[in-house]
């Protein structure tokens, strides 16, 4: 019997949308799954050795504000100088608080779990991007190499 694949497109490069990859590819390869994250664009923040993640609350109606902000602040008032940083301090905060792991531990585990992790070159080279910013174990491909992968994988998700 063949194995299961899952492969991953991951093109946000914020705090929130670096989780979703790394807690599914991990889950998948402790499942069995072949499985491999391409990252592009953006995405690409998430294979950073420093990766500089933030969040913000701007055009994200869905994010949960503390103090019930969402009921009584202003829209507006969430693009003030530092309310990102304050945001994303928050956002940190609260997942150390709940246990939760953080993007570069995740991004460990999915390495010892042999996920493939494969920095879109054309977006490297478009960005004029310097491959040593990028974690060791990090591939380098182009569209056509992840979609030999994709195109056999039982699942593909667009992150």
């Amino acid at each position: 019997m063949e194995d299961k694949k899952l492969a991953i497109i991951a093109t946000k490069g914020s705090l929130d949308w670096a989780y979703p990859p790394f807690i599914l590819a991990s889950t998948a390869a402790a499942l069995g799954y072949e499985t491999q994250i391409f990252c592009t664009f953006y995405g690409l923040q998430l294979l950073k050795k420093e990766p500089k993640l933030e969040v913000t609350p701007l055009g994200n109606p869905g994010m949960p504000m503390p103090l019930g902000m969402d009921k009584w602040f202003p829209v507006l008032g969430l693009a003030l100088p530092g309310m990102q940083g304050m945001m994303t301090a928050m956002m940190k905060k609260k997942m150390q608080s709940k246990g939760v792991a953080s993007v570069e531990e995740l991004r460990e585990l999915c390495l010892e779990a042999e996920v493939k992790l494969i920095a879109c070159q054309m977006t490297v080279d478009l960005f004029d991007m310097d491959t040593d910013d990028f974690i060791d174990g990090v591939e380098y491909a182009g569209a056509t190499s992840f979609f030999e992968f994709a195109g056999d994988s039982d699942i593909c998700l667009y992150i």
